[in-house]
């Protein structure tokens, strides 16, 4: 009886060593995969490199900045929120990243060269392989159909989406041989979406696309973006008001004044699927 007892309590201790070494083994795996993923993000590729880049004007006696001083790196394949009040130099960084507007002062690096040091021409043909741009106000050419205006960028880039893929992408497939003057706003801003997303652009620029949209139509867009971030390795960069955008975002720049206030990344982004505002 006695040997007994002492068998079972050698069992149990026997067990206890293997629980202690799956538990070992398993913090152990845990802690492998967080370093992975730390290792991970430290490889990423930078696309995207401001340093001390300023955009000045000349108003007789006096400067006005509408970006001062700005230094800041986007990864590629991430998902960028710049969220700041009007004026406070959202668009001009916009308009600087998609090489739309020069800057006065610093270097702005993509994919390892410097954009300050480019011809027109070389930065139209930067625009034309490496930017797409969904407009606050739509942009569309009013005597083309959706499916006409998505299909222009045949003409720019080889390796494009079938126009019918991006338009059904963003729930027009019913509506692509609309005009814009047949369709509703929120329908001319999807129609926007889909032709810069079906250019396959490395630097995905949005200014406000949600804007004109129901949230629930919002939600669908946002989706898009993201998924051409996580699934594509798409750069996406969004200008926005709108704060709850910040939880959907790998990185959040601030800005305010004309100046990089803050720029945050976020480990956890949520899927835009379930975010709400």
């Amino acid at each position: 009886m006695i040997m007994n007892i002492f068998d079972k309590k050698k069992s149990e201790a026997e067990q206890v060593d293997i629980i202690d070494l799956d538990n070992d083994k398993t913090l152990d795996k845990n802690k492998k995969l967080k370093t992975a993923s730390k290792e991970n993000k430290k490889r990423k590729k930078v696309l995207i490199e401001f340093k001390n880049v300023s955009k000045k004007y000349d108003q007789g006696e006096n400067v006005f900045y509408a970006l001062k001083d700005a230094s800041l790196t986007i990864n590629e394949g991430e998902m960028v929120v710049i969220l700041g009040p009007s004026g406070a130099g959202k668009s001009t960084l916009l308009n600087l990243l998609g090489g739309m507007d020069s800057a006065s002062e610093g270097h702005i690096w993509f994919d390892g060269e410097d954009l300050t040091t480019f011809s027109d021409n070389l930065l139209t043909k930067y625009r034309a392989q490496n930017v797409g741009v969904v407009f606050q106000f739509y942009n569309l050419i009013p005597t083309l159909t959706a499916y006409e205006n998505v299909a222009l960028m045949k003409d720019i880039k080889n390796d494009t989406t079938d126009p019918k893929e991006a338009l059904s992408a963003v729930g027009l497939a019913e509506h692509m041989h609309q005009f814009p003057s047949q369709m509703s706003g929120g329908e001319q801003q999807r129609t926007s979406i889909a032709r810069a997303v079906a250019k396959n652009p490395r630097l995905l620029l949005c200014d406000e696309p949600t804007g004109a949209l129901d949230t629930d139509t919002g939600r669908e867009v946002l989706k898009l973006l993201q998924d051409m971030s996580r699934e594509k390795k798409r750069t996406v960069v969004m200008v926005t008001h709108n704060s709850f955008f910040a939880d959907i975002a790998d990185t959040v720049i601030r800005v305010k004044n004309g100046g990089i206030e803050s720029v945050v990344h976020n480990d956890s982004p949520k899927d835009a699927s379930v975010v709400n505002w």
